[in-house]
C-alpha cells in the first residue's frame, strides 16, 4: 500500500466515490429522513430512561430500572470515560446513518485489497461487491447496527495481519491495532469471534507455508507483533470488555445457578445458551445455494410481487378489492426453508460467486488457500443442526462458542472470502506472468461448473415440493387453494431468480473472454464487471431495503404512541412496575413510557428469564407483587385494553418477619411458589453463608419508604423498634451496588431469587442504595494507559518512517 502523493490522492478520490455510493444508495438521507429499523425501536425503548437521565442530569447512570426490572446499561450504549476509540470511530462515520455503516463496509475492504497489494481500480469494484452483498445491506434494514459496525472493521483488521506478514511491520502494526480496537469499540463480540476464527485458519495457512519455505523466524516475528497489536487495540476497550464480561455473567449468556428446567428436568447447557437455542437459525445445505441464486428458497417471508403473481391473480378473480390484493401480494411468505424466518437471503452475487470459483483455478497466491479454509469453515458451521456433528463438537469443546446464537450468521466470513478471492481472480488475469492459455482454461472450467450448477436447478426442481415449515398456518388462516399458490410462486421466482442468476453468468464470462483475447482494455474490463456486479447486487438489495423504508426524524426518535392506558398509568406519580402480557418478556414498548419487567435484548438478565419460565408464565401473582407491579395491561370484553390496578403490590421495600434458609438455587426459585413474600423471603445461605438470623418482630409503626428515586442512586427512610431485615423490589446486582445506612457502607444480600434485601438496625435510619461499579473505574484507568500507549507508538511509527524515508533519499 503505497503512500506517495499520487497514490495518496488516487485514494482520497477513491474515499470520495465510496461517499458518494453511499449516499445514492441510501439517497433518503439528503432529505433529512432516517431508516425505520425494528431492532432500532426497541433500542429506543430500552434506552429512554437512561438517555433522559443523562441528558437532565450530565450524569451516566450505567443503570436502567425501564426494563427487566432494572439492568446495567452496559449493552445499552453507556458512555465511558476515556473513550478515544469512540471518538475515532465517529470520524470515520461521519455520513448519516445508515450510509455511514455503508461507507465503512467500503472503506475496510478497499483498505484489506490494497493490503494485498490489488489495484486501486479492483480493490473498489471489490469494495463494492462487499458493501453491497444482500446480508450486509439487510442488517441495516432491520436495525442490526452493532453487527454492521463490527462487520466493516473485520476487512481492515484481516490487512493490518496481511501488512505485518508481508514484513511492513511498522504499518501493519498500526493498522492492526487501531482496526481491533474499532472492532471491538463496535460491541457486537459474535462478528469479532467469527473473525478470530478465519484468522486462524489464515495462521494456520501462513504457518504451513513458514514450515515449507524455512521462515519460521519471521512467521514468530509476525506473530508477537500481532500479539501486542491485538492487545494493545483490545485494551483500548477496557471498560466496555470488562463491563460486558461482568454483565454476560449475569445473563442468559453466563453460567446459570440453576440445574433444572421448569419442569424440573435436568438442564441441558449450565454455562451458556442452549444448543436448541443456539442452532435455531441453521442454513439448510442446499438453501445454502441462495448465495448465488437469491430466491431460491423463496427469499424472504414477505416478499413483494404486486401484480406479478399467481396469488394476486387469485385473490382479484375472487372478487378482492385490487387494493387489498396488491397489500397481501406485497408481503406474500415465499421462503420455504427451515429457519423460523429470514428477512432476505444471504445473496453474494452471481458475478462474484463466478469470479470465485474461477479465483480457484487461476489465483496461485497462499491467500487463495485461507480464504477457500475460511470460506468452507463459515458455511459448515453455519449450517447448525443440520450438520450436528461439528456444530455440537464447537458448542461442547471451542471456548465461548455456546455464547452465540443464530450461527447462520457465521456466513459472514464467507461474504467477506468470497468477494476477495474474486477480485484475486481478476488480478491475475490482469497480470502479463499468468499465461493466456492458463487464464482461458479457468475460465471454461469455471464457467462449466457454475453453469453447470445453475442447469442442474432448473432440470431438477421437480426434487422440491417448495413446502415451507410454516405452511400448515398459512393453510388453516387461509385454505388449502391459496396455498397451493403461493407455492406456485415459489417455484415461479424459484425459477426466474435461477435464469438471472445464469444470465448474470454469461454476461461476465462475455466480458472476461473479450478482456484474454485482446478486444477490450483493463479500464473496459473493470468498467463492464462493476456495471453487471451493481446491477446484479443493487437489484436484489432493493428488493429489501430501499426508499420506502425510510421515515422522518421524529418518527424514529418518537417510535411509540402514547395510548389511553399510558395516560391512565402516567397519572400515577408512584414508583412502579408495569406488566404487559400481550408483550410479555420481550419488547420494549412498555420500557418507553414506564418501568418494565419485560424488554428487548439479546442478552436479558438471567434471574428475570428465569422469573418468567418458572412462574409468570404460570400465572404466579405473588412474583408481580415482591416486583412491584402495580398495574397489568388488560383486555375487556371488546378487546380494549385498560390499566388493571394491582392492590397486593408490595411496593418498593418492606420489613419481613422470617428469612426462610435454603441450600441452592434450585430451590430457592421453587420455594417462591408457596412464598408469603410480604412476611417471608428466601435466603440461599450457600450464597451468603454470614445469613444465620431468621426470625424478626415487627408491628404497625414499622415502615420504610422510598423518599427519593435516581436510576443510579435509591434513598429510603426507616422506622422500626426493633432490628429487622429489608426486602427492596429492586434487582439485586452485587457488582456495582453499594447499600449505605446513615452514610455508612453495610453489606447487603439477595433474597428470593432476583431481589436485595439489607439487615437495618432498630430505630430510624437513612438507606441509599447507589451504583457505583468498580468496573467503570477500573476498566477507564486501563483504557486511557493504553489509548495512549497507543497514541505514542503511531506517532514513533510515523516518526521512524518519516526518518528512513529522509535517510534514503540523503543516502
Amino acid at each position: 500500500m503505497k503512500l506517495g502523493f499520487k497514490a495518496l490522492l488516487t485514494h482520497f478520490f477513491v474515499l470520495v466515490f465510496f461517499v458518494i455510493a453511499a449516499l445514492l444508495y441510501f439517497n433518503p438521507v439528503l432529505q433529512g429522513k432516517v431508516i425505520q429499523q425494528s431492532d432500532i425501536v426497541q433500542y429506543t425503548g430500552m434506552a429512554k430512561e437512561q438517555n433522559n437521565f443523562r441528558k437532565v442530569t450530565g450524569e451516566e447512570p450505567y443503570w436502567t430500572n425501564s426494563a427487566f426490572g432494572g439492568m446495567p446499561t452496559f449493552q445499552l450504549g453507556a458512555y465511558y470515560p476515556h473513550n478515544y476509540v469512540k471518538k475515532l470511530d465517529n470520524i470515520i462515520r461521519f455520513l448519516p446513518r445508515p450510509a455511514d455503516y455503508l461507507f465503512v463496509y467500503f472503506l475496510g475492504f478497499y483498505i484489506l485489497l490494497c493490503c494485498l497489494k490489488v489495484d486501486y481500480r479492483l480493490a473498489a469494484l471489490g469494495a463494492l461487491a462487499f458493501g453491497f452483498s444482500t446480508y450486509l445491506i439487510i442488517i441495516l434494514g432491520v436495525g442490526h447496527n452493532a453487527k454492521a459496525h463490527a462487520i466493516g472493521y473485520l476487512p481492515m483488521l484481516l490487512g493490518g495481519i496481511i501488512l505485518v506478514f508481508r514484513k511492513k511491520y511498522i504499518w501493519g502494526f498500526v493498522l492492526t491495532a487501531i482496526a481491533m480496537a474499532l472492532e471491538v469499540g463496535a460491541n457486537h463480540y459474535q462478528m469479532t469471534y467469527y473473525c478470530m476464527l478465519l484468522i486462524l485458519v489464515l495462521g494456520g495457512v501462513y504457518l504451513v507455508d513458514a514450515i515449507l519455505k524455512k521462515k519460521l523466524k519471521h512467521f514468530a516475528i509476525s506473530i508477537g507483533i500481532l500479539l501486542l497489536a491485538v492487545v494493545l487495540g483490545i485494551a483500548t476497550n477496557a471498560t466496555g470488555l470488562m463491563a460486558t464480561k461482568e454483565y454476560a455473567d449475569w445473563s442468559t449468556r453466563g453460567k446459570s445457578e440453576l440445574t433444572i428446567n421448569p419442569d424440573g428436568s435436568p438442564k441441558e447447557n449450565k454455562g451458556g445458551l442452549s444448543k436448541a437455542y443456539i442452532t435455531q437459525y441453521s442454513y439448510g445445505i442446499v438453501e445454502s445455494l441462495n448465495i448465488f441464486v437469491p430466491r431460491l428458497f423463496g427469499g424472504s417471508n414477505g416478499e413483494d410481487l404486486g401484480e406479478n403473481s399467481k396469488t394476486f391473480n387469485f385473490l382479484t378473480d375472487q372478487g378482492i378489492s385490487r387494493t387489498q390484493a396488491v397489500n397481501f401480494s406485497s408481503r406474500l411468505p415465499l421462503y420455504w426453508g427451515n429457519q423460523p424466518g429470514v428477512a432476505a437471503p444471504a445473496y453474494i452475487g452471481a458475478v462474484i460467486f463466478f469470479l470465485f470459483v474461477l479465483g480457484l483455478f487461476l489465483v496461485q497466491s497462499k491467500a487463495k488457500w485461507w480464504l477457500l479454509g475460511g470460506t468452507l469453515v463459515s458455511l459448515v458451521l453455519s449450517w447448525g443442526k443440520n450438520f450436528s456433528l461439528l456444530t455440537d463438537f464447537m458448542i461442547d469443546y471451542f471456548p465461548l462458542y455456546d455464547k452465540f446464537r443464530a450461527v447462520s450468521s457465521i456466513q459472514v466470513i464467507l461474504e467477506l472470502c468470497a468477494p476477495v478471492l474474486a477480485i484475486l481472480a481478476v488480478h491475475a488475469l490482469f497480470k502479463d506472468s499468468t499465461a493466456v492459455i492458463k487464464k482461458i482454461n479457468a475460465l471454461k472450467i469455471a464457467f462449466v461448473a457454475v453453469v453447470g450448477l445453475l442447469i442442474a436447478l432448473l432440470l431438477f426442481k421437480g426434487m422440491f415440493n417448495f413446502s415451507g415449515s410454516d405452511d400448515a398456518f398459512i393453510k388453516q388462516n387461509y385454505g388449502d387453494e391459496l396455498m397451493s399458490l403461493i407455492q406456485l410462486d415459489r417455484e415461479a421466482v424459484y425459477t426466474s431468480d435461477t435464469l438471472r442468476s445464469l444470465l448474470f453468468v454469461v454476461l461476465a464470462s462475455v466480458v472476461l473472454w473479450l478482456y484474454i483475447k485482446g478486444k477490450i482494455k483493463e479500464n473496459t474490463l473493470v468498467l463492464g464487471l462493476g456495471i453487471l456486479i451493481l446491477v446484479d447486487l443493487v437489484g436484489v438489495d432493493k428488493r429489501y431495503v430501499n426508499k420506502n423504508d425510510f421515515v422522518s426524524k421524529r418518527q424514529m426518535n418518537e417510535p411509540f404512541k402514547q395510548n389511553s392506558v399510558d395516560l391512565q398509568i402516567a397519572k400515577d406519580k408512584g414508583n412502579f412496575r408495569v406488566y404487559d402480557p400481550q408483550e410479555g418478556l420481550n419488547g420494549a414498548r412498555t420500557s418507553y413510557f414506564h418501568k418494565s419487567i419485560g424488554g428487548y435484548h439479546a442478552a436479558k438478565p438471567a434471574g428475570i428469564q428465569d422469573l418468567f419460565e418458572f412462574h409468570l408464565y404460570k400465572g404466579n401473582v405473588g412474583v408481580l407483587n415482591m416486583l412491584n407491579v402495580k398495574y397489568v395491561v388488560q383486555q375487556d370484553e371488546e378487546g380494549r385494553s385498560y390499566p388493571a390496578t394491582n392492590p397486593e403490590a408490595n411496593g418498593n421495600a418492606w420489613f419481613i418477619k422470617k428469612l426462610i434458609p435454603v441450600s441452592s438455587a434450585n430451590e430457592e426459585i421453587r420455594k417462591l411458589d408457596t412464598l408469603d413474600n410480604k412476611n417471608e423471603a428466601i435466603v440461599n445461605t450457600a450464597a451468603f453463608p454470614t445469613i444465620n438470623r431468621f426470625n424478626f418482630q415487627t408491628d404497625s409503626t414499622t415502615v420504610i419508604r422510598l423518599i427519593n428515586y435516581k436510576l443510579n442512586q435509591l434513598t429510603y427512610t426507616s422506622n422500626n423498634k426493633n432490628a429487622g431485615v429489608a426486602v427492596f423490589s429492586e434487582m439485586y446486582y452485587g457488582n456495582g451496588w453499594n447499600a449505605y445506612i446513615d452514610g455508612k457502607l453495610t453489606d447487603h444480600f439477595k433474597v428470593n431469587y432476583v431481589l436485595r434485601a439489607l439487615k437495618i438496625p432498630a430505630g430510624k435510619h437513612t438507606i441509599e442504595f447507589k451504583f457505583e461499579p468498580k468496573v467503570v473505574q477500573e476498566g477507564s484507568t486501563i483504557t486511557l494507559a493504553s489509548s495512549s500507549l497507543l497514541g505514542v507508538l503511531i506517532l514513533a511509527g510515523l516518526g521512524f518512517t518519516f526518518w528512513r524515508s529522509r535517510r534514503k533519499e540523503t543516502e
